[in-house]
C-alpha cells in the first residue's frame, strides 16, 4: 500500500527552491541519513532508511535483520533481566532492542512496546507526509486502515501476487510523481494511481472501514476526498506546484523566494480553513487544470 499512499498524498515538491519529486522527503531522508561509503554500498551494506528487501513471514524476521545488518549506534545497556522479569509475571520492556530498531528508519517499522502493562507489535506507518488540512490528513488514515483490513483478511494474500520489486518501484514511483504516478498491482498491470484507486481500493477501503465498524457518513465523507482526488489529479503537491507555476514562471531552473514565500502563505491560509485540498483555488481565483474523468 505504500506507493498508493504516497502518492495519493504527496505534499512536498519543493526543496531550496527547485521543484523535485512530488514528495521529495522521501529520497531527501534516505540520502541525508545515508553514511555508507561507496565501497561499502558496492559491497552490498544496506542503508538504515530503506524500503526493505523482500517480503517477510513473521515480525521476527524484520528484528533478526536489525541485529545481522546494522550495528548497534549507542554502546547503552539497560539493567532490565528479561528472563528475570518473565519469571516475576510481568513484561519485559526489552530496551536494548527497542533502542536499537529506533535507529533502523523502515519506511513501515514494526514497534514493539509495553503500554499499561500490556505488550504490544504495531506498524508505525511512515511514508505519508502531513497535511496540508486535518480532514485531508483523516481521509488518508480511513483509507489506510479500510485498505489495510481488506487485504489483511483476503484467503490469498496481495504479497503472494506480486513480487516485492513491483512494490519498491511502486513506492518509489508514488513519491517521484504523485498522483500522476503509474503503478503495478495484480490483475491490473501497470494502472495510473487514480484509476486503482477510484476502480478497485475504495470499494476495498469502504468494505474495511465498515468491518471496523465505522460510521457510514464517516466512511464515505472522509473516502469522499480521497476520490475528489483522484478525480481532480490534485493533492497537496500538485496544488502548491500548479499556484507556483501561476505565480511565476521557471527560471534558470529555480522559483524566486518571494514567489515560494507567496504560495506558502496562502497555503498557510488555506490549510486552517479545513477545506479539502483538491477543492482549493489558485491564487488568483482560478481553478487549475482539470485531470481527465477515470473510466467507470
Amino acid at each position: 500500500m505504500a506507493g498508493i499512499q504516497v502518492a495519493l498524498g504527496a505534499n512536498s515538491p519543493f526543496l531550496f527552491g527547485h521543484e523535485l519529486w512530488r514528495e521529495t522527503r522521501i529520497p531527501l531522508f534516505e540520502q541525508a541519513t545515508d553514511t555508507r561509503a561507496e565501497e561499502l554500498k558496492a559491497q552490498g551494506v544496506r542503508p538504515r532508511v530503506w524500503f526493505g528487501e523482500r517480503w517477510i513471514t513473521s515480525i521476527f524476521d524484520l528484528f533478526e535483520e536489525n541485529v545481522r545488518y546494522f550495528p548497534a549506534l549507542l554502546p547503552i545497556c539497560d539493567d532490565e533481566d528479561p528472563a528475570a522479569v518473565l519469571d516475576q509475571g510481568r513484561t519485559p520492556g526489552l530496551p536494548e532492542l527497542t533502542l536499537h530498531n529506533g535507529t533502523i528508519y523502515r519506511w513501515n517499522r514494526p514497534i514493539y512496546a509495553v503500554v499499561d502493562g500490556r505488550p504490544h507489535l504495531r506498524v508505525e506507518n511512515r511514508v505519508l507526509p502531513a497535511g496540508p488540512t486535518v480532514v485531508d490528513i483523516m481521509a488518508n488514515a480511513a483509507f489506510y486502515f479500510g485498505l489495510v483490513r481488506t487485504l489483511a483478511e483476503q484467503d490469498r494474500p496481495i504479497w503472494t501476487q506480486m513480487s516485492f520489486n513491483a512494490a519498491e518501484e511502486n513506492f518509489h514511483s508514488g513519491a517521484r510523481h504523485g498522483i500522476a504516478a503509474s503503478v503495478f498491482w495484480p490483475g491490473m498491470g501497470n494502472v495510473p494511481v487514480t484509476e486503482l484507486v477510484v476502480r478497485r481500493l475504495l470499494p476495498m477501503a469502504g468494505a474495511g472501514l465498515d468491518r471496523w465498524g465505522v460510521d457510514p457518513a464517516d466512511r464515505d465523507r472522509l473516502l469522499a476526498i480521497v476520490e475528489g482526488r483522484c478525480l481532480s489529479g490534485r493533492n497537496g503537491a500538485d496544488w502548491q506546484v500548479e499556484a507556483v507555476r501561476q505565480l511565476n514562471p521557471l527560471t534558470d531552473g529555480q522559483r524566486p523566494p518571494d514567489v515560494l514565500r507567496t504560495m506558502l502563505a496562502e497555503y498557510r491560509e488555506r490549510m486552517h480553513s479545513n477545506i479539502p485540498v483538491h477543492e482549493w483555488p489558485l491564487p488568483g481565483g482560478l481553478p487549475g487544470p482539470r485531470a481527465p474523468e477515470v473510466p467507470a
